[in-house]
C-alpha cells in the first residue's frame, strides 16, 4: 500500500452530517479520512447505529459514467458477491452532491489488504475473481474498456521518444514491437462480461488466508474474462522470482475451481499476460513523464512492468 493520503476534499462533520440527512443509515456518530487510493477522496463515517460506511467523493470520473459503478457494485453485491454494497437514499437514489462533486456512500467490509499473497491467498483471490465474473454475466449494462487499442497506441505515441531519453532504446524497441504484435491479435471469440480491470492486491481484502472482500470497481468494463485473469496475474502472481509458475498455478486453481477456461481462453492466456503487462507499463511511463499536478500522487515505478512484459516475451 502506497502511504499517500488522498482527502484532496475535506468534509467537516457538519458537510457529513448534512449528506446523512438524505439517508436512513443513523447519524454521523464519527469521521475519519482514509489514507489509500488515488482516484477519489474517501472517509469512514460511524453511524450511531453502530455500523460503518465508507464514503467516496469522486475526484476524477466522468459523471455520466457513475451510475454504470453504482449500479454494477448493487448488482454484484446482490449476487452474493463479498463487494460494497452502495446505500440508496431516501429518494431511492444512490448519488448525492457535495461541494459541487458526486459522492456514495457504501457498506464498509471486514478485513484488511496484504502486501504480498501466499498460495492459499492467491487461490482465493482468484476464486474471489471467478465469483465476479460469474456474479456480473447478466448484469445488462455494459462498458467499453477504457485502455483499449486505440488509447494504447495513442499513449505510447506520447511517450516513446521520452522513453527512449530517460530508459533506453531498448525500452522503446520493446513498445513499439510489443504494440505492433498485440495489433495482430484478435480477441472477438472469448467469452466476455464484466471485468474488475484492477484487481490489485491493495483492492482485495483479507481475513487470514480468504478474500473476504473485492474494492474499487471504478475501472470495471465489459471485456474478455482471461483479460481481467492476466492483469491480476501480473499484479498479484508474478513476483519475478522462482515460485512465479506455482504462483500464477494457484491463482488459476481457485479461478477454475468456479470457472474452467475454454480451450480459446487457455491459448489467449500468454499473449494476454503480455498485453496486460503493456498496458500498465505504458499507463506507468505516461504517469511518470506527465505527472498529474494537484494530488499528492507517488508514482509507481514503470520498470517494474517493462520486466513482467520481459518475463511474458521469454516463457
Amino acid at each position: 500500500m502506497i502511504g499517500h493520503m488522498s482527502v484532496y476534499t475535506e468534509l467537516s462533520h457538519a458537510d457529513i452530517s448534512t449528506i446523512l440527512n438524505d439517508y436512513n443509515i443513523g447519524e454521523l456518530a464519527s469521521y475519519e479520512g482514509i489514507a489509500a487510493g488515488i482516484e477519489n477522496s474517501n472517509f469512514f463515517i460511524d453511524t450511531d447505529h453502530g455500523v460503518r460506511y465508507v464514503l467516496t467523493i469522486f475526484e476524477r470520473l466522468d459523471a455520466d459514467e457513475l451510475p454504470y459503478f453504482m449500479h454494477l457494485m448493487k448488482h454484484l453485491a446482490a449476487h452474493e458477491l463479498a463487494c460494497p454494497d452502495v446505500m440508496q437514499r431516501k429518494d431511492d437514489s444512490l448519488l448525492f452532491e457535495s461541494h459541487g462533486k458526486q459522492g456514495c456512500i457504501v457498506s464498509c467490509l471486514s478485513g484488511r489488504t496484504l502486501d504480498e499473497l501466499n498460495l492459499a491467498q492467491l487461490r482465493s483471490s482468484g476464486q474471489a475473481m471467478a465469483q465476479l465474473h460469474l456474479a456480473g454475466s447478466d448484469f445488462a449494462t455494459s462498458r467499453d474498456n477504457p485502455t483499449g487499442s486505440d488509447w494504447l497506441k495513442e499513449h505510447i505515441d506520447a511517450v516513446l521518444a521520452e522513453t527512449k531519453t530517460r530508459y533506453d532504446d531498448d525500452a522503446g524497441e520493446l513498445l513499439t514491437s510489443e504494440l505492433n504484435f498485440q495489433s495482430s491479435c484478435a480477441w472477438e471469440s472469448l467469452p466476455t462480461g464484466v471485468i474488475h480491470g484492477d484487481l490489485f492486491v491493495d483492492n482485495i481484502l483479507f481475513e487470514g488466508d480468504n478474500v473476504s472482500g473485492v474494492i474499487d470497481f471504478y475501472y470495471a468494463h465489459s471485456a474478455a474474462f482471461v483479460m481481467d485473469i492476466a492483469i491480476s496475474l501480473n499484479a498479484q502472481a508474478v513476483l519475478l522470482s522462482d515460485a512465479d509458475d506455482e504462483r500464477i498455478q494457484a491463482f488459476m486453481d481457485g479461478y477454475q475451481s468456479l470457472r474452467p477456461l475454454n480451450e480459446d481462453e487457455v491459448e489467449a492466456l500468454p499473449l494476454l499476460l503480455r498485453l496486460a503487462a503493456l498496458r500498465f507499463w505504458v499507463s506507468r511511463l505516461y504517469d511518470a513523464i506527465f505527472p498529474r499536478g494537484g494530488a499528492m500522487v507517488q508514482t509507481k515505478d514503470p520498470e517494474e512492468y517493462r520486466l513482467k512484459l520481459q518475463f511474458h516475451r521469454k516463457t
